[in-house]
């Protein structure tokens, strides 16, 4: 399996109350500040680096080895090797209690924002690299960058577009009502499951959250979490939370969730037997490449928004996957750097999965296409109080970015649980904002 980040951070965030590893406070201390400058001149860049990664599966097929190759081509003293971690989270955590953590990591999702020139090489300056590349504000630390990933995701349901088409529907819902009856036809017309929760494997609930920004095509929904109620009346996390709902309760997803399998629901959606999951970008290519294997046609998934509309315009919010960065402590930072640069701008790693480009300037993936027609809007979340709701949600024990609290949704849906929807939303507020102020904000 593919983790993205925002998969990744289902695991990452059960370590937050550390927020700074322990045993890491003095590691990066003598290099604080430390640059990871661009070679000048590729052909006198050398050096061995190690690049870790989360792809087990591009290490082991040789896909990571032929793009090393291909950067050979422009910085032929450089060799590249790579670790793919199976448990990223975990074991980096490991690994930065020394400073021998690879060349170039991911930053993990436990590091303080703060302590990054603790742990990362500067990759430049927020406004020279913001003029070329989207998500620069992530990893932003005192006007320098310390990361960048190499490819956009955005929330979005994966659909087998031959499913909604029997079912009679031909264009996007606009409304939550709109999707639900779309929903309903097709449990009515064809004989897919027309949702399906993947409610056993737990991370794809925590897909939910990033519903957040995209219904009222808000960039400052982060910071609205930090400063009032996320499931307050008309709220984004209300909006999806209780769309979740309705569907389970409606009789509209799998039967019995608990049994849910989230492997066998890439070829079953592409072979018409599902007909929706909430997943993101980074799953298109996983669902095609499925439907290759078992014989289906991969140009049935397609992808659609949230069904909101803001001003008549659907939106869609856009964040940075895992960010690639320096090791501090490298001493090949030059040979690391170029790496980056060279697998942010040239590798085709975007396109090879489908992805949005972290260039600012680069067009829409071809999958993508139907969002321009429709005239979908993008917008970047702003990320400065990305650390203060990571740690209210610590505080309060909700977990927005773990699936415990929508597996208790779904249980309440499906009535395994007793409770109405609003006392439930009611009590994650309370719990919220308790915290909130606790924590000052």
């Amino acid at each position: 399996m593919h983790m993205n980040r925002r998969t990744v951070l289902v695991l990452a965030t059960v370590t937050t109350a550390a927020l700074l590893l322990p045993g890491c406070t003095g590691t990066g201390g003598s290099a604080k500040g430390a640059d990871a400058k661009a070679p000048d001149d590729p052909a006198k860049v050398s050096g061995t680096i190690t690049v870790l990664t989360v792809r087990t599966d591009l290490v082991q097929d040789g896909t990571m080895d032929k793009y090393a190759a291909a950067f050979n081509k422009t910085y032929p003293k450089v060799k590249v090797e790579f670790q793919a971690l199976t448990n990223y989270e975990a074991e980096i955590k490991i690994r930065m209690n020394t400073d021998d953590y690879g060349d170039v990591l991911l930053i993990p999702a436990v590091i303080k924002k703060d302590d990054y020139p603790k742990f990362f090489a500067s990759l430049g300056t927020a406004a020279e690299r913001g003029k070329k590349y989207r998500f620069t504000d992530f990893t932003t630390v005192g006007g320098k960058v310390y990361g960048q990933s190499p490819v956009g995701v955005m929330p979005g349901f994966v659909y087998n577009k031959r499913v909604w088409k029997e079912a009679g529907i031909t264009r996007w819902p606009g409304t939550p009502a709109e999707f639900l009856a779309d929903l309903k036809a097709i449990k009515a017309k064809t004989d897919a499951v027309p949702y399906y929760t993947n409610f056993a494997a737990q991370w794809p609930l925590t897909s939910w959250t990033y519903v957040d920004g995209a219904v009222h095509c808000d960039p400052k929904a982060t910071t609205r979490l930090a400063e009032g109620d996320p499931w307050a009346e008309g709220s984004d996390l209300r909006v999806g939370d209780t769309l979740l709902y309705d569907i389970v309760a409606r009789g509209l997803a799998e039967k019995d969730p608990t049994t849910s399998n989230w492997e066998e629901s890439k070829p079953r959606t592409a072979k018409g037997e599902i007909a929706t999951q909430w997943l993101g970008t980074w799953a298109i290519i996983q669902f095609q490449d499925a439907a290759r294997k078992a014989g289906a046609n991969p140009d049935d998934i397609g992808f659609m928004p949230f069904p909101s509309r803001t001003g008549g315009s659907f939106c869609a919010t856009v964040g940075p996957d895992y960010n690639q960065a320096v090791n501090v402590h490298s001493p090949h930072k030059e040979a690391a750097r170029a790496w980056i640069d060279w697998f942010t701008d040239k590798s085709g790693y975007d396109k090879d999965n489908l992805a949005i480009s972290p260039l600012k300037d680069a067009p829409l993936p071809e999958v993508l296409k139907p969002y321009e027609e429709a005239g979908v809007k993008l917008i970047e979340l702003d990320d400065s109080a990305g650390a203060a709701v990571k740690l209210i949600d610590d505080r309060s024990e909700v977990g927005i970015y773990k699936p415990e609290y929508r597996q208790d949704l779904v249980d309440l849906a499906r009535g395994a649980k007793k409770g109405s929807l609003d006392d439930f939303l009611g009590g994650l507020g309370e719990k919220w904002t308790e915290a909130r102020a606790d924590v000052g904000h």
